[in-house]
C-alpha cells in the first residue's frame, strides 16, 4: 500500500480547474487594498480581512520598511532563545494596555496561538468546551492537549449550560470562543455566556481574530459587552486589522507567564520578524489616532447588509463586517463565485465542513477605505448575477 495512492487518486481540484469553478490559491499580481490585479483586470477586493484598510496606510507601511532597515528581515531564531527583540516586548506592553490586561505574548501566526496557549493551559485530564463554530485552530489546539472535548451548539447557551451542568466539578475547564465568528457574521454572547462559565468554574478564552479592530472601538469583544475584566484570555491575530503576520494571548500576567514557559508552538518556532511587528505597532498607533475607521467599517456593513437584503440575499444572522450571502449548494456557490469574479468583485466561496451542509455561502467582508462607488458597483454586480442565476 503506497502512502502517496491518496494523492495520486485525489482529483476533485482537477476537475474543478478543468470546468474552470476552481476558487482557491488564485494568484494576484498586486494586492493595493480595495483593488486587487489578476490578469492586468481591476477586481474590487470584498473577501479580504483587511477591516480598516491599514496594509496601504503610508504609516504602517513606512514602519516595516525602517525595521527591516534597522534589523534585517528576520530574527533567525525562537524568541525563547536568540529572537527576542525589546520591539516584540514594547507590542506586548502596547497590546496588553489595548485590550484591558496585565500582559500579553506574541507569537509568530495566530494558529500558532491557539495551539500553544491552549495545549499549555489545557491538559488530560481536563476538560475544553468549544462552540460548534468555533475556528479550526481552536479545534486543532483542544486536539493538541489531549484533554477531552465537549462542543455545544452555535451560541446556544441553553445547550451550553446542560454541557456544563454534565461535567464533573473536580475537573480544570476551558471555554473557548470565538468572539465574532468568521464566516457567519454573528458575536458570541458574552453577557450569557460569562455567567454560565462563572457558575460552572470555568475559565473563558475570547478568540477575537475578527473582532480586534471592529467591535468594541477596536478593542474586542469583551470590550463591546463591557465585560473586559470577565474574560479571562483575549486572543486575536495581526494578520487582519492589525495589517500585518502574527497574533497574540493577552491575560493576568501569571498565566501568560506559564504559556510562555509551555506553549510550543512559540518555544519552537522563530520569533515574528522586526518589520511585522513594527508594522503591527504602527497599526495599533493609527487605531488609536483615526478611531473613525472603526466607525465607517461598521458603517459600511450595515449598509451593505440592508441593500443585500433589500436585494433578496439571505445574510443570515451577520450583524458585523462579515456578510455571509448564503447560496445553499456547492455547485451554485462555485458557479456564482465566478460570475461575480469574471464581472469584476472577489469574494470567497465557503462549502462543508467550513459551514454545516445546507449553508454554503459567499463570505464577503469589508474595509474602511472602500468607497461609496466600489460598493455601489458591487452591488450592481451582485444584483446582475443574483438574477441571472435566480438566486433573487
Amino acid at each position: 500500500m503506497d502512502i502517496f495512492n491518496k494523492c495520486f487518486d485525489y482529483s476533485t481540484v482537477k476537475e474543478a480547474k478543468a470546468s474552470g469553478v476552481y476558487p482557491y490559491f488564485i494568484p494576484l499580481d498586486e494586492n493595493e487594498g480595495t483593488e486587487v490585479i489578476f490578469n492586468g483586470r481591476h477586481i474590487i477586493m470584498c473577501g479580504s480581512n483587511n477591516y480598516l484598510g491599514l496594509t496601504t496606510h503610508p504609516k504602517v507601511r513606512q514602519a516595516a520598511v525602517d525595521a527591516i532597515a534597522r534589523y534585517g528581515t528576520s530574527c533567525t531564531g525562537s524568541r525563547f532563545l536568540n529572537g527576542n527583540l525589546t520591539l516584540h516586548e514594547t507590542l506586548e506592553e502596547e497590546i496588553a494596555d489595548w485590550v484591558g490586561k496585565e500582559a500579553s505574548l506574541v507569537f509568530s501566526t495566530g494558529m500558532q496561538v491557539n495551539l500553544g496557549t491552549i495545549s499549555a493551559l489545557v491538559g488530560r485530564g481536563d476538560i475544553i468546551i468549544l462552540d460548534k463554530d468555533d475556528h479550526a485552530s481552536i479545534v486543532d489546539g483542544a486536539f493538541l492537549s489531549g484533554g477531552k472535548i465537549e462542543r455545544y451548539r452555535h451560541n446556544d447557551m441553553d445547550h451550553l449550560e446542560r454541557v456544563l451542568e454534565s461535567l464533573p466539578q473536580d475537573k480544570g475547564k476551558l471555554l473557548v470562543v470565538d468572539g465574532l465568528f468568521s464566516m457567519e457574521g454573528d458575536i458570541a454572547p458574552l453577557p450569557e455566556l460569562v455567567p454560565l462559565c462563572k457558575a460552572y468554574g470555568v475559565r473563558l478564552m475570547v478568540d477575537d481574530a475578527h473582532a480586534m479592530g471592529v467591535l468594541g472601538g477596536g478593542r474586542g469583544t469583551a470590550f463591546h459587552f463591557g465585560m473586559t475584566e470577565d474574560v479571562d484570555l483575549i486572543m486575536s491575530t495581526f494578520s487582519k486589522s492589525f495589517a500585518s503576520l502574527g497574533g497574540f494571548i493577552a491575560g493576568d500576567k501569571d498565566v501568560i507567564e506559564y504559556v510562555q514557559h509551555h506553549a510550543r508552538s512559540l518555544i519552537f518556532s522563530a520569533s515574528i520578524p522586526p518589520s511585522n511587528a513594527a508594522a503591527a505597532l504602527a497599526a495599533l498607533e493609527v487605531m488609536r489616532e483615526e478611531p473613525e475607521r472603526v466607525e465607517r467599517v461598521n458603517q459600511i456593513a450595515e449598509m451593505m447588509r440592508r441593500e443585500y437584503q433589500n436585494l433578496g440575499f439571505n445574510t443570515g444572522t451577520s450583524v458585523t463586517p462579515v456578510i455571509p450571502i448564503i447560496i445553499g449548494d456547492d455547485e451554485l456557490t462555485f458557479l456564482t463565485w465566478r460570475m461575480l469574479f469574471e464581472n469584476g468583485v472577489f469574494v470567497n466561496p465557503v462549502i462543508s465542513p467550513a459551514v454545516s451542509p445546507g449553508r454554503q455561502l459567499l463570505r464577503t467582508s469589508y474595509m474602511a477605505t472602500h468607497t461609496d462607488e466600489q460598493l455601489n458597483k458591487v452591488l450592481s454586480i451582485f444584483e446582475k448575477v443574483g438574477k441571472q442565476l435566480g438566486l433573487i
